[in-house]
């Protein structure tokens, strides 16, 4: 299936940075009518500035995800002023990476299932209904590959995002009959500003990854229109990370070895009984 994207309401969570304000700029292009919601209306309306400019249509509209009234407030506004939404992608997140005994209970892990989980399952209720009545419409929820297979360190963060990639694959089996087109996007590494929010730690400083492996924001964000254009269930980002969870999923105790052995045996020292 190929869709025009021509005139379609595209709501974005997380619009202000990052995969977010990249997949506005794509949409804009393909003649979508974006709607930029995040945080920061400061970003959000020089985005909106820079598409209506070029040419495109944009609309901000301020949002936190973990709030519900504001859900709820933001896509009333939308439907409103639009009279729909065709496209929501479920973009926003964050999280902060560390051995689990040294996360804030409130501020890392308690935001992090807000703002990841919560808040896509809430976006997407909020959104759904006015879908169900004209039955058409699409999901995109951005995941990780976090979500298919979970690492040191991420433990919080791959729980939202599992959670995220059930509830991907549940609401899809239950809207599929009324037209509604649900799909999970699970990007790997890429260069957008998340990994200076994930936390400050002296681990995270000392282990480089090659920035080969690294995808651009704007290549995610051009296939994440191109998986608008041509729904699918999944699509895994970059493709060499498909064999991967196939080795996760086949294999689990060698990967928890692997994993082990290079990694957590050599970088967590917990203190053992009295020691501070």
């Amino acid at each position: 299936m190929n869709k025009t994207l021509k005139d379609k309401v595209v709501f974005i969570t997380g619009a202000s940075s990052g995969f977010g304000a990249d997949t506005a700029r794509h949409f804009a292009r393909q003649g979508s009518i974006v709607v930029l919601a995040a945080r920061r209306m400061d970003r959000l309306t020089g985005l909106a500035g820079e598409i209506i400019a070029a040419g495109g249509q944009a609309f901000a509209v301020s949002l936190d995800v973990s709030q519900q009234t504001q859900i709820d407030a933001a896509v009333r506004s939308v439907l409103e002023k639009f009279g729909r939404i065709d496209i929501l992608l479920n973009n926003a997140g964050m999280s902060r990476l560390d051995w689990l005994e040294r996360l804030d209970p409130a501020v890392d892990i308690d935001t992090a299932i807000d703002v990841n989980l919560r808040g896509v399952i809430q976006c997407t209720r909020a959104v759904l209904p006015s879908m169900l009545k004209r039955r058409t419409g699409q999901i995109i929820n951005m995941s990780s590959v976090a979500g298919m297979i979970a690492a040191p360190m991420y433990s919080v963060y791959a729980a939202t995002k599992f959670g995220m990639r059930g509830f991907t694959d549940g609401l899809r089996r239950e809207v599929a009959p009324f037209g509604i087109q649900v799909s999970g996007l699970y990007p790997g590494p890429a260069t957008t500003g998340f990994g200076s929010q994930s936390g400050d730690n002296a681990l995270k400083k000392n282990i480089k990854v090659p920035r080969w492996l690294y995808m651009t924001s704007d290549y995610v964000a051009r296939r994440t229109v191109r998986l608008a254009r041509h729904p699918s269930r999944t699509l895994i980002l970059p493709w060499w990370f498909g064999p991967l969870v196939g080795l996760d999923t086949v294999f689990p105790g060698l990967v928890d070895w692997l994993v082990n052995v290079v990694f957590v045996n050599r970088f967590h020292h917990p203190p053992t009984e009295g020691e501070p």
